[in-house]
């Protein structure tokens, strides 16, 4: 039977077993789709906003049910001592070719393609291609600040 999932839970019970339902980024991002867990429940996500790698979405007395989103493909630049104004010119380059971006304490990704190799290589900076759950619009300035996870209402697409 199809469970409808019309939000995230707020306070899951974390001493629960985990059930992972899989998606890709693209999925996780849509507000309508529908999904099965490891164990066959069908799940229909009729959201008002798109759920988060890691938000349980159901729970039963016997299991929660949480996102996985699926690693993919990206190219990583690590920060390291770079100046702060460096850092934010490699994201302002990566930006204006409206490529997504997200940064983290010590490194910056962005998908592996085509265009960004290209950048990396026009700026000469140095990148390693990897594999990691992309979220475009993180931001963490460094390990002792907060993560920034929403650009806000002005920023929405």
């Amino acid at each position: 039977m199809l469970q409808i999932v019309q939000s995230s839970i707020s306070a899951p019970a974390l001493t629960l077993p985990v059930v992972e339902l899989r998606a890709d980024r693209r999925t996780v991002a849509k507000r309508l789709w529908r999904g099965v867990a490891a164990d066959g429940v069908e799940f229909g996500f009729e959201l008002a906003a798109p759920l988060k790698h890691g938000d349980t979405f159901y729970q039963t007395t016997a299991a929660r049910y949480v996102i996985v989103q699926e690693p993919e493909p990206v190219l990583e630049v690590l920060i390291g001592e770079l100046p702060a104004s460096a850092t934010a010119g490699i994201g302002w380059a990566v930006g204006n070719l409206h490529l997504e971006f997200s940064s983290e304490a010590t490194r910056l990704l962005t998908p592996d393609e085509p265009a960004a190799r290209q950048l990396f290589a026009r700026i000469q900076i140095a990148f390693t291609p990897t594999t990691a759950v992309f979220r475009p619009g993180r931001f963490k300035r460094s390990l002792a600040t907060p993560l920034i996870d929403d650009l806000g209402p002005s920023h929405k697409h």
